[in-house]
């Protein structure tokens, strides 16, 4: 039987693995209209990505500091879209 393994996506920066993690956990979405990343202020979700950046660190990179750009780049995410006009 062959199997296969899934293959990360190759990513070039600590912040584009950050990013993606952070998606993949559902702790940020993507404004449909500007792509804007906003930041879902869901704690469940912010935990996973934590957990997952602790787990699989990207290459060169300890447990420790891939936690700590986790949360460098979620907090460099505001949680509306600064080109959506704000509801009333």
């Amino acid at each position: 039987m062959l199997m296969t393994k899934e293959r990360r996506a190759a990513i070039r920066t600590v912040r584009g693995w950050a990013i993606a993690v952070l998606q993949q956990a559902g702790a940020i979405r993507e404004c449909e209209y500007h792509g804007w990343m906003q930041d879902r202020a869901d704690p469940h979700a912010r935990e996973r990505a934590l957990v997952i950046a602790r787990q699989d660190p990207p290459p060169g990179l300890s447990p420790e500091a891939a936690a700590g750009a986790m949360t460098e780049v979620l907090d460099s995410f505001g949680d509306t879209c600064p080109e959506c006009p704000p509801e009333v």
